[in-house]
């Protein structure tokens, strides 16, 4: 779940890392009281869960509260790379003299939370990671100590920081790393961590992506969602209890366990065909459940196919059939269906499918080529 940078900014302001003033605004009219509240040159910062907005017109940095209302004007409502814009920020402008970056992650391969920085803030970091890897510096933290104060200070001499600077670039590393473990953040970033030409440290923009199966503990963060960051068919699949994450493929796959998930998707790929999705229904499979799941799978026009792999341990498989014949007759069966049970009464409910001339397969391998080809064969 991605946070918006004046919720990001929050959360870190709450931890001590000095960002600049601002108000939210979900109105021209509301902008214009807060650049007239904040005085000077303020900057209205579009809130799209997007990157380079800056590039896409969405930070603009105005005069007065005139502009500031024209501008909001002209962002609010309208649609950034793709994404809908309901508020902007207005801020005080900084007097930016040096960016530079500074973000914590999760770095699964090393299980460890990963402190990355770069003197080249301000500009897309993926980039720059791709294109030249050595001007990102990184520092496993260890998990049981934190984040040492003498770590963030070699971390700022390697930046090429003032010295004066490095106590209080310890004290926003360190704020950001206890942030981002407070909100159990997979991410969470300062990007760029200004030094402003009074020689102060300025956290300009920030980026918080929380980790999904956490935020059961965190029903304050649950509640800042966004709504429009996930497309229809995520959402519905959220409200449901179901794990679905859409894909580029033509194979819609319905399946019970991640774990059973993932090598489903594996198969179809190695057969040459491409998954559509990942969706774990979880346990149970009643039919309710079921056409909630093929009503998802179905919204996608690029499904061509559906492959429904289900093992039946607690759950037995002529319950789970009888579970997929029920929301056949709720959901339109526009596409091929194939159907591989295996489990506690799998005879049975292969014997039920059957009734319904479904495409039966006894094996992941054999189901997952049945699928490519109903698709119309391998890539």
């Amino acid at each position: 779940m991605k946070l918006h940078e004046y919720q990001s900014k929050r959360l870190l302001a709450e931890h001590g890392v000095p960002v600049p003033e601002g108000q939210v605004a979900t109105s021209p009219r509301e902008a214009a009281a807060a650049a007239q509240s904040l005085g000077g040159r303020v900057v209205v910062k579009a809130q799209a869960l997007v990157g380079g907005r800056g590039k896409a017109g969405g930070i603009v940095l105005v005069s007065g509260p005139q502009e500031a209302e024209r501008v909001a004007t002209d962002l609010l409502g309208r649609s950034l790379k793709g994404v809908p814009v309901q508020a902007v920020l207005v801020e005080r402008a900084a007097d930016i003299a040096h960016e530079v970056y500074l973000g914590v992650a999760v770095d699964r391969t090393n299980c460890r939370v990963t402190l990355m920085a770069s003197a080249e803030g301000g500009v897309d970091i993926e980039e720059t990671a791709r294109m030249r890897p050595e001007a990102i510096h990184t520092l496993a933290i260890e998990p049981y100590a934190g984040l040492h104060p003498f770590q963030a200070r070699t971390m700022a001499n390697t930046l090429g920081l003032a010295r004066d600077l490095w106590r209080g670039f310890s004290r926003v590393a360190q704020a950001l790393y206890v942030t981002a473990g407070d909100v159990e953040a997979v991410l969470a970033e300062i990007n760029p961590l200004v030094v402003t030409a009074d020689h102060q440290l300025l956290a300009v923009d920030a980026k918080i992506v929380l980790d999904d199966n956490a935020l059961y503990r965190h029903p304050d963060l649950v509640a800042m969602r966004d709504p429009s960051e996930d497309a229809p068919a995520e959402r519905a699949a959220g409200e449901a209890g179901i794990s679905y994450v859409k894909l580029d493929g033509s194979i819609g796959c319905m399946v019970n366990g991640a774990g059973l998930a993932m090598a489903t998707m594996d198969v179809i790929q190695l057969f040459g065909g491409e998954p559509a999705n990942f969706l774990d229904i979880g346990g149970g499979a009643r039919s309710e459940r079921v056409a909630k799941a093929l009503g998802i799978i179905l919204s996608d026009p690029n499904v061509t196919t559906v492959l429904i792999n289900i093992f039946g341990g607690i759950t037995r498989c002529d319950e789970v059939a009888s579970g997929i014949l029920d929301a056949l007759e709720t959901v339109p069966r526009r596409v091929p269906f194939v159907v591989r049970l295996v489990g506690t009464n799998e005879h049975e409910g292969r014997e039920l499918l059957r009734s319904a001339q479904l495409e039966i397969a006894v094996t992941l391998a054999e189901g997952a080529r049945q699928a490519v080809a109903l698709a119309g064969g391998s890539r």
